[in-house]
């Protein structure tokens, strides 16, 4: 069985283990619903099987299962980003659409983002076989 797991840029670049196609990996997944999220920067079709939220963070339980699986795919995202007007000042919010993948054989959490401050790494959709 293969599901789709989404790994934050913050999670990964603070502590995160880099993972690349073929490796098996034991993640601590949380089923938390961030469909919508992501569906509004890259669309329905990548972004509405994404199922789970790779967690190394404390926010979920103690007990919390172990996922053990085999990466099969990596996709960076990608998005600009502004302030909203009725948002914080300072603050900058991803901008719906504008999405862009890039498929990796590797994932480290320290993508390149644009030269021109244009775009911003928001962090990986990961395809895992959990069958081997």
């Amino acid at each position: 069985m293969a599901i789709r797991v989404w790994v934050d840029d913050w999670q990964m670049q603070c502590c995160g283990t880099a993972f690349r196609i073929g490796d098996k990996v034991a993640w601590t997944l949380d089923a938390k619903d961030r469909t919508d999220e992501i569906t509004e920067l890259v669309g329905q079709d990548i972004g509405a099987p994404v199922t789970h939220v790779e967690e190394h963070h404390g926010g979920l339980p103690e007990d919390a299962p172990t996922t053990r699986g085999v990466v099969t795919a990596i996709q960076a995202v990608f998005c600009r980003s502004e302030p909203r007007p009725d948002g914080e000042k300072n603050m900058r919010y991803p901008v719906p659409g504008s999405g862009r993948l890039l498929w990796l054989h590797e994932a480290d959490g320290s993508e390149d983002e644009s030269a021109d401050d244009a775009e911003h790494f928001r962090g990986y959709i990961v395809d895992l076989d959990v069958r081997r």
